[in-house]
């Protein structure tokens, strides 16, 4: 049976006591047991973010008795994978690791990240979305970690298609419907976006917006709840563009889907803040040509949107100096010389909301022409609604990418609303077999 202590701080800490006992070893991994001679702390940060060096540079000039090392990472599954293993083998992990936001849990569950609660500065809670900040902890008390970059999801459109076809920038996913049925009526070679059946974040992102959170923790004891309201309405309504045909339903980031972004056949995207680099990379013949603005609302007046993306910074179980630790991370994800670097050397876009208008002060060269892209994005950031990940995302990604890549083939909304019931089942059904405690 799996135990699921993870989720509480005595526990946790029961688990660092444990590991303490072991020596740190291998060359990218752990710090020491003590301090080194003259009173140095060392610690070791895991990452796959550029620009991370030269945070550590700058800490490191001004904290000559805390001195960081960065090691860069694979980023996603494999980093995951060795962190539990060095966790499990008592030594080699780092104090400092990039964690995904939706790795998180799973990382908790197996105590290879420290609650630092007790030992982060006061207010640091403050510089965040309350949706971000939910990301670290839980819905519970216990802090996971700081919040370094978020993707809050926004509406991109070619503005000189829109122009040329008389449309109108949509407020609502109502109007979103009636301009894509307008534009591929005027043109049938046009699609206002697609339906990509094989980015399960893009989905997820969504549905967080519409008001879902996929799982729950009360206690030990998880909840699954892919199905409810929210998700399965935002399956019918993207299972019905798809179903009369005003909108593709091809995968995203194919020869094709970049072709169909540079040649204007695909007209708008639905993405997050890191757009811009994506299509600078993908349709560099249309820079100038695109503007960004919020997601359409499910009601008039509304102001939520959901992310696509983004991490934290986490300090393991394993580190011998979390207090240190806590407070490098904070410094770096909550200073205006960390967001700075952040967003300026590491291409970033930080999570930090009070730092965002210094350090993203110029538009993304690729919106050129829209001056205030990075003011409309940072309200759009304070708007990120809450939303809770589990232990087994990548089960649930799984089904995502099993279940819809039929439903987008056949064309049917009812599919569509049939595969968020079989994610369901699956995410719930290996939730149990793992032997977690679930409630319905």
């Amino acid at each position: 049976m799996r135990l699921h202590h993870g989720m509480r701080l005595a526990a946790v800490v029961a688990a660092t006591a444990l590991l303490a006992t072991a020596c740190s070893s291998g060359d990218d991994g752990g710090s020491d047991d003590t301090e080194s001679a003259g009173g140095k702390v060392e610690l070791t940060f895991w990452t796959w973010a550029p620009g991370m060096d030269e945070v550590a540079a700058a800490w490191n000039a001004a904290n000559p008795d805390i001195q960081v090392t960065v090691n860069k990472q694979d980023g996603g599954d494999p980093a995951v994978t060795k962190l539990l293993t060095a966790i499990k083998a008592g030594s080699g992990a780092p104090d400092i690791f990039q964690t995904e936001y939706q790795k998180i849990p799973t990382l908790v569950s197996s105590d290879a990240l420290l609650d630092i609660a007790d030992v982060l500065p006061e207010g640091t809670a403050d510089h965040f979305a309350d949706g971000t900040w939910e990301s670290v902890t839980l819905g519970s008390d216990a802090v996971y970690g700081v919040p370094q970059d978020s993707g809050p999801m926004e509406l991109y459109y070619r503005a000189d298609i829109f122009e040329q076809y008389g449309l109108e920038v949509p407020t609502t996913w109502e109007q979103y419907a009636q301009v894509a049925e307008q534009l591929h009526t005027a043109d049938p070679t046009k699609y206002l976006g697609t339906f990509s059946a094989t980015d399960a974040g893009w989905f997820t992102g969504l549905a967080q917006q519409a008001g879902a959170s996929w799982w729950g923790i009360d206690g030990d004891a998880w909840s699954v709840e892919i199905d409810a309201e929210p998700t399965q309405k935002v399956a019918q309504y993207w299972g019905d563009l798809v179903e009369r045909g005003v909108i593709d339903n091809k995968p995203m980031y194919t020869p094709e889907w970049n072709a169909a972004l540079n040649d204007g056949t695909q007209a708008a995207w639905v993405s997050a803040i890191w757009a811009p680099g994506v299509l600078e990379g993908n349709a560099p013949d249309t820079v100038g040509k695109w503007a960004m603005a919020p997601l359409p609302q499910w009601n008039e007046g509304d102001e939520a949107t959901g992310n696509w993306g983004g991490s934290a910074s986490s300090v393991t179980s394993q580190s011998k100096h979390p207090e240190e630790a806590a407070e490098f991370i904070a410094w770096m994800n909550t200073s205006q010389e960390g967001v700075n670097i952040l967003a300026q050397e590491g291409g970033l876009y930080p999570a930090d909301i009070p730092g965002q208008a210094e350090a993203l002060a110029a538009p993304p060269a690729f919106f050129p022409n829209q001056a205030d892209f990075y003011t409309v994005a940072s309200q759009i950031a304070e708007t990120v609604q809450p939303f809770t990940y589990g232990p087994n995302v990548n089960v649930a990604f799984s089904a995502y990418n099993d279940e819809f890549a039929k439903a987008a083939e056949s064309r049917k909304a009812s599919a569509f609303v049939d595969a968020v019931a079989k994610m369901q089942s699956t995410t719930l059904g290996d939730l149990e077999n793992a032997g977690f405690t679930v409630t319905e």
